[in-house]
């Protein structure tokens, strides 16, 4: 399927929402690692999430350009193509972005989408992320409500990030302490600066004590009735039943966390959760294993000549796209996303 219609992303949304389930969102940084988060959607038959933050999209451009525009376009112009040989639908977004890589990178890229909404296509990318965690809450919430109108005007959902995830994304770090949670008092000033849909719809990556990084099963220290306070307080000021659960949520740094906390998230209201961490490491450990195997063929020892067919770079990514392929199944799996997609 082509990638995703502004109509689809949404009834994507929806259908994660009233279903309590949650589309993976995958960091790529190559046409690879984006082949092989393709693979892994279209065989757990759920739709997903592909996504470029700012160090992956400089990273694209070549080490020679570190364009992050030039890097994100390149991709998403390659993404159009492959995915419309997978039967899921596939939404493309731009991970956080800080203030002072607003005109860098989100504020470029919505304008190309803006040319493209004007021309009668559809926009490049579905979805685009501020991540204004640095800054006041005040201003956060005033650049993100100039942001969710420019994106309303060019078909795109904006993402925004309200409180701080701990540890270290891209080469900002975030001390883990109590900013970790987003307070009652952070989810009310949301609703009133960008309302509850009526002004666009967005997504919320609020904070119930997320951590960036490596982390072992259990020591993560998630509260997920954080999640569950937001929706309330947010139902109420915007008059709904208690349970309305108005807000989209977003699950970052997931790493870690116990499938029981992830479940608990997902029944409030999570429709997105960012995995890159158990990714990044499913596609370099078959690498690893192919290097140590057939040392004496990558190598030339000795004066020999190796062995083409395990140089070759195709011998080991291939591996590599099979086995991040794998962890994105399993992503599907813990997100109840498997089998969801709405081609089937």
């Amino acid at each position: 399927m082509p990638i995703a219609t502004p109509e689809i992303y949404n009834e994507m949304l929806d259908r994660a929402k009233s279903g309590r389930f949650a589309y993976p969102a995958i960091n790529v940084t190559s046409t690879e690692t984006l082949n092989a988060a393709l693979r892994g959607f279209a065989e757990a038959q759920s739709d997903g999430i592909v996504q470029v933050s700012t160090g992956g999209a400089e990273f694209l451009s070549g080490t020679a350009v570190k364009d992050m525009v030039t890097g994100s376009v390149g991709l998403a112009e390659f993404a159009h193509v492959a995915a419309a040989k997978y039967d899921v639908n596939i939404a493309l977004h731009t991970d956080h972005c800080p203030k002072d890589k607003l005109d860098k990178f989100v504020r470029p890229l919505i304008a190309i989408s803006q040319e493209r909404v004007d021309r009668g296509e559809n926009p490049l990318f579905q979805s685009h992320m501020w991540d204004g965690s640095a800054v006041e809450l005040e201003e956060n919430l005033a650049i993100a409500a100039e942001l969710l109108d420019q994106a309303v005007k060019a078909k795109i959902i904006l993402e925004v990030e309200i409180g701080v995830v701990g540890g270290e994304e891209d080469g900002v770090a975030n001390e883990i302490n109590d900013k970790l949670y987003t307070s009652a008092s952070d989810y009310e000033r949301t609703v009133e600066a960008l309302g509850g849909g009526e002004k666009g719809r967005y997504l919320l990556a609020a904070t119930f004590g997320n951590v960036h990084g490596v982390y072992k099963p259990g020591n993560v220290k998630l509260r997920p009735e954080v999640l569950k306070q937001g929706q309330e307080v947010a139902a109420q000021k915007l008059g709904l039943a208690a349970d309305a659960k108005p807000f989209d949520l977003v699950f970052h740094g997931g790493s870690g966390s116990l499938i029981e906390e992830i479940h608990e998230a997902l029944d409030y209201g999570v429709v997105k959760m960012n995995v890159d961490t158990d990714t990044q490491y499913a596609f370099t450990r078959p690498i690893v294993a192919h290097m140590f195997s057939n040392y004496d063929g990558v190598l030339k020892i000795d004066g020999e000549v190796g062995n083409k067919k395990v140089y070759d770079p195709r011998s080991y990514l291939k591996a590599a796209e099979a086995g991040m392929a794998a962890r994105v199944v399993e992503a599907c799996e813990n997100l109840r996303s498997t089998g969801t997609s709405l081609g089937k």
